[in-house]
């Protein structure tokens, strides 16, 4: 159960970076650095999440979806 959290936590950080990002481009009209910033933390929290989700699988938290 902790993984399942951790994993949507990790998704709903992204998806509000995401969102930061947007309202950086916006506000600044494409001239600030805050909307790279929020892109590369968006980007390096989804690195973080495949990482996490690759080393649940290999270690056996993960398993197989059952059809």
């Amino acid at each position: 159960m902790l993984v399942k959290s951790l994993i949507i936590v990790m998704l709903l950080l992204i998806v509000g970076s995401l969102f930061s990002a947007l309202f950086y481009l916006i506000k600044d009209k494409g001239e600030g650095e805050r909307t790279a910033k929020a892109l590369t933390v968006r980007i390096s929290l989804s690195i973080g999440l495949f990482l996490l989700l690759m080393l649940g699988y290999y270690t056996g938290i993960i398993g197989h979806p059952h059809p």
